[in-house]
């Protein structure tokens, strides 16, 4: 095999290593990305990118369906879903050739083909391209997929996961959704608006729990006023294919009937076919590499990032340790911090989360205070016919830092952000009341929830003092 030596390779070409390759390559070193599969990884082919293509579809269909209210008639109209998916197809592929343009823009040598480590120095490719690669540093960024029950196995037909539920041409009539978390419900938010008949079965007590009781409590009201049918506390033994559909069996209670099913418990950590045994690096039993705040693996010069670490399986996470990553690697000092990541959700109504929920925040030791603002309560809202939901804040009482944000409604993922920046900078209450917000618009719900949350709001009734 032919031999080639580089300062850097970079495994795995998802919004992570993409973006430590770019973050290495700007800081003069010479780099090597290599991917097995399609450029971009799991975000750009088969998770945000197409299911937020198709979410845009559903989106549209949802303000259609409520034009009148904004004095327009529409009449009837129709939608062709396989048409949707030809969108969500183009979309992908223009994104994807984009960034092989950025790429190589940024003169790195893409190598395609499997990668498997020889010595912590050497990686062998195997594919398309063919070559051992002598690098000096390695940045590993394999990715997950999603996870298969063996109780229940995905067939890709009826049966269908995250990935394959994606290559449908046409909609069942009826959808049992198996995990009430972000992926389970955003699906659920798609195919709802578009007419098909969801059913969410979720072992835990509410879906997404991990976002706080607030948000989940509110999610789960609007999901039902939508018709979505919500059995929590339920467990899944398995599903059985009948010949007009399926029928999911569930632990002490009837089974569900349902034309597909869509299984979202959970990824499964891509690291087994790395050779990293070879490389000496450590995994956990489930796959998982341990790294330190500078991303940096158990061997010197070979660092992890995004879901094969095991912090939080979110794109723009990934990206961030990509780029500390990187700097490491290049010789710069960075550290990798989590104290101030956003979380967006997006079903309708969309879900943004920062920081501590005030469950977290209480069971940390502090004397939490919450700031909540309903949209109802907001001029621009109002106007705009998005009065669902609120914005919140949770801060600590004795030093008036901000501790988390969480927000339900229209346009929450962008809101977020201002949220991100004030936890990341340790702002306290008084930095967001102090800033002027601009008139009329959805961002003054955080100045009017942190003068909530100081208990001397301006556009609320006061609290009743007991």
């Amino acid at each position: 095999m032919e031999r080639k030596n580089f300062d850097l390779a970079v495994i795995g070409s998802g919004p992570g290593g993409y973006v430590a390759a770019i973050k290495a390559a700007q800081m003069g070193m010479n780099v090597c990305l290599i991917e097995k599969g399609l450029l971009g990884g799991c975000c750009l082919n088969v998770g945000c990118i197409p299911t937020k293509t198709l979410l845009a579809n559903a989106s549209l269909m949802q303000k259609l369906s409520h034009a009148s209210d904004y004095g327009i008639n529409v009449g009837s109209y129709t939608f062709d879903y396989a048409k949707m998916k030809q969108r969500k197809d183009a979309v992908v592929a223009q994104i994807r050739k984009s960034l092989e343009g950025l790429l190589l823009s940024n003169g790195m040598t893409i190598l395609r083909g499997q990668a498997e480590f020889l010595s912590p120095r050497e990686i062998k490719v195997k594919g398309q391209d063919n070559v051992i690669v002598y690098a000096e540093k390695t940045i590993i960024a394999t990715g997950s997929e999603p996870l298969d029950i063996p109780a229940f196995p995905c067939d890709h037909q009826r049966v269908l996961n995250s990935t394959s539920i994606l290559e449908l041409t046409s909609l069942p009539k009826t959808l049992a959704i198996i995990g009430g978390g972000y992926i389970g419900c955003e699906f659920a938010s798609l195919f709802v608006e578009l007419g098909v008949k969801v059913v969410i079965l979720e072992m835990l007590p509410s879906i997404i729990m991990l976002q706080g009781k607030s948000v989940a409590e509110a999610l789960t009201r609007a999901f039902t006023k939508k018709g979505i049918e919500i059995r929590t506390g339920v467990t899944v033994e398995g599903i059985d294919h009948l010949q007009n559909g399926l029928s999911v069996r569930l632990k002490g209670n009837p089974a569900v009937a349902c034309d597909m099913a869509l299984v979202s418990v959970g990824r499964k950590i891509i690291s087994a076919d790395v050779g990293l045994d070879k490389a000496g690096v450590a995994v956990t039993e489930k796959g998982l590499i341990p790294v330190n705040d500078k991303m940096e693996t158990n061997v010197p010069g070979i660092y992890a990032i995004g879901d094969v670490t095991g912090k939080y399986m979110l794109a723009h996470v990934a990206s961030h340790q990509g780029v500390i990553a990187a700097a490491n690697a290049g010789g710069q000092a960075a550290k990798m911090h989590y104290e101030a990541v956003p979380a967006v959700i997006f079903t309708t109504p969309e879900i943004a989360t920062v920081g501590m929920t005030l469950e977290q925040a209480q069971e940390a030791g502090y004397n939490a205070a919450v700031g909540k603002f309903p949209f109802q309560a907001l001029g621009k809202s109002v106007a705009s016919i998005e009065t669902e939901g609120f914005a919140q804040v949770i801060v600590d009482r004795k030093t008036g830092q901000i501790l988390g944000a969480q927000v339900v409604g229209h346009e929450a993922s962008t809101l977020i952000a201002e949220m991100g920046l004030a936890i990341a900078n340790e702002l306290t209450v008084e930095s967001v009341m102090e800033t002027i917000h601009a008139h009329p618009t959805v961002a003054e719900s955080w100045l009017e929830a942190a003068l909530l949350a100081n208990d001397t709001p301006i556009h609320f009734p006061p609290r009743i003092k007991k």
